[in-house]
C-alpha cells in the first residue's frame, strides 16, 4: 500500500474495510496497532501503522450513507465518503456545505481530522461545520460526541489526527444550495497583492492566488463569487485586473479538462467551489506537497519573505496557492485566528525538498506559522506540539479514549510519544 502521491510505502501488514458495525468491533478486538485510512492523499507517515489500517467507506450502519436532519439541516454522513460524493447528494436535496478544499476527492473523516481546507475569509476549514462525531474506540465503544453535549471533549475531538479511535460518522451543518460563477484574473501585479491583500482576498467568497514566487506578477488569482440571481457579476473591488479569456489550470501548461468551469459561468456550489472535478483525476500524484498556516496579520511578511527566497524554492516547486482561513476554537486546528496559507506543490524530489524546507520554515515559524498536518515538513514533533497551548489536553483525551495506544503509529506515534 502506497500513499496517493507514491512517496510513502504503508508499514502495515494489513487493510481491513469492515461493511458492518459489529465487523469493525471485531477489527478492534484483535490484538497489535491499528490506524484509520482515509483517501489516502497524505504525504507523511501519520496514517500508518506497523498494524492494521482501517477505511470505512464500505461501512453500513443501516442508515443512509448522507443522512439529513431537514428540520435542523444537520447532515451525519459515512466518515468514509468523499466530499465529492456528499456534496452531490446534498445538492439533490436543496442543501449544501459552506466550503470545500481544491480536491473533492478526499475523505470527509480524514480532511476533518487535519483540518484541511478551502479559502476565504469567511470560510473556517473542513472541520469547522463540524457538530458531530461517532467513533469507535479501540475497546469496541462506539461514542457519539458532539458540540452541544461534550463540550470539554469536542473541541479536542473534531481535529484528533485519529488518535482517539476510528470515525465511524461526521455529522455537519449544512446551508440551503446557492450558486456560484467562478473568474480569473491573470498576471496580477505584486504590488497590487502585498498593497491591497485584504481587498483582493475579500472581493469573493473564495479566493486563490498562484505563483511560483519568482514570477514578476502573481500568475493567476481565482474568484468564486456567490450568484444571488442571474449572472452576478465579476468582483470589483480591486481595479485594474485583466480577466483570463480561456480556462487556466493551477499548474502551468497542464489540459484544464479536469478543472470546475470558469469564465464567470454560474453552476452550484459544489461544481465551482473546488478547482477540479470529482470525475477526472486532477493529477498523477507525481508530486510532494507542503503547507504552512499562519495570522493573516503576517501575510504581507510572508509573502515577501517567500520572494525573497524564490531562488531556492522555485526551481523545486510546480506551484504555490495562497489562500485565507477563518479562525476556529479547535484544539490542534492550525487556525486559532484568521489566517493566511500557503500550499506549495513540489516536485517529486524528495531529498531536495527536504533540504529547502529548514529555510522555509525559519521564514515562516517566527511568523506564527503552523504546517498543515498531512504534508511534509521539517519542524520536530516536539517543537510541532508546542505551538498548540492545547497539546496537553489533547494528549490526555488520546490516552483516555486509546490507553493502550494502539493507535499511536507513524508520525502520531513520534507527536505523542
Amino acid at each position: 500500500m502506497q500513499n496517493w502521491a507514491g512517496n510513502l510505502h504503508y508499514a502495515a501488514h494489513t487493510l481491513a474495510r469492515p461493511s458492518t458495525l459489529d465487523e469493525l468491533a471485531a477489527v478492534l478486538a484483535a490484538a497489535g496497532p491499528v490506524r484509520a485510512l482515509g483517501s489516502r492523499h497524505s504525504f507523511n507517515d501519520i496514517a500508518d501503522t506497523p498494524g492494521t489500517q482501517v477505511q470505512v467507506d464500505r461501512l453500513d450502519d443501516g442508515r443512509p450513507a448522507v443522512d439529513l436532519d431537514p428540520t435542523t439541516g444537520v447532515v451525519s454522513v459515512n466518515a468514509g465518503l468523499r466530499y465529492g460524493e456528499v456534496s452531490r447528494a446534498l445538492q439533490l436535496q436543496g442543501r449544501g456545505l459552506g466550503s470545500l478544499a481544491s480536491l473533492p476527492h478526499i475523505s470527509v473523516a480524514g480532511a476533518v481530522a487535519t483540518a484541511t481546507h478551502g479559502s476565504g475569509d469567511t470560510n473556517q476549514s473542513l472541520a469547522g461545520p463540524v457538530v458531530g462525531l461517532e467513533i469507535m474506540t479501540t475497546a469496541g465503544e462506539l461514542r457519539r460526541v458532539t458540540r452541544a453535549n461534550d463540550p470539554e471533549v469536542f473541541p479536542g475531538a473534531v481535529v484528533s489526527l485519529g488518535a482517539l479511535g476510528i470515525v465511524t460518522r461526521v455529522e455537519l451543518e449544512t446551508r440551503p444550495s446557492y450558486d456560484v460563477r467562478q473568474d480569473v484574473a491573470v498576471d496580477v501585479p505584486w504590488d497590487t497583492v502585498l498593497g491591497s491583500f485584504d481587498a483582493l482576498t475579500g472581493a469573493a467568497y473564495s479566493v486563490s492566488l498562484f505563483t511560483s514566487w519568482e514570477e514578476s506578477s502573481v500568475r493567476h488569482v481565482l474568484f468564486k463569487s456567490l450568484v444571488p440571481e442571474g449572472a452576478g457579476q465579476r468582483p470589483s473591488a480591486v481595479d485594474g485586473l485583466r480577466w483570463a479569456t480561456d480556462p487556466v489550470h493551477p499548474l502551468p501548461g497542464v489540459d484544464t479538462a479536469a478543472c470546475t468551469e470558469q469564465l464567470g459561468v454560474p453552476g452550484p456550489w459544489h461544481e465551482r467551489l473546488s478547482h477540479f472535478r470529482l470525475e477526472f483525476t486532477p493529477s498523477s500524484g507525481n508530486e510532494l506537497q507542503s503547507e504552512y498556516l499562519m495570522p493573516r496579520r503576517h501575510a504581507v511578511a510572508a509573502i515577501e519573505g517567500m520572494r525573497r527566497l524564490a531562488p531556492q524554492v522555485a526551481p523545486l516547486l510546480q506551484t504555490c496557492e495562497i489562500r485565507t482561513v477563518a479562525a476556529d476554537d479547535l484544539w490542534l486546528s492550525p487556525f486559532p485566528e484568521d489566517s493566511v496559507a500557503l500550499h506549495f506543490t513540489w516536485h517529486p524530489r524528495d531529498a531536495e525538498v527536504a533540504a529547502v524546507l529548514p529555510a522555509v520554515e525559519d521564514l515562516l515559524l517566527p511568523l506564527g506559522a503552523r504546517p498543515h498536518w498531512g504534508k511534509v515538513f521539517a519542524i520536530d514533533p516536539t517543537q510541532l506540539g508546542a505551538l498548540y497551548p492545547r497539546f496537553g489536553d489533547f494528549k490526555a483525551l488520546a490516552e483516555r479514549f486509546d490507553p493502550g495506544a494502539r493507535l499511536q503509529g507513524g508520525y502520531l506515534a513520534r507527536l505523542l510519544g
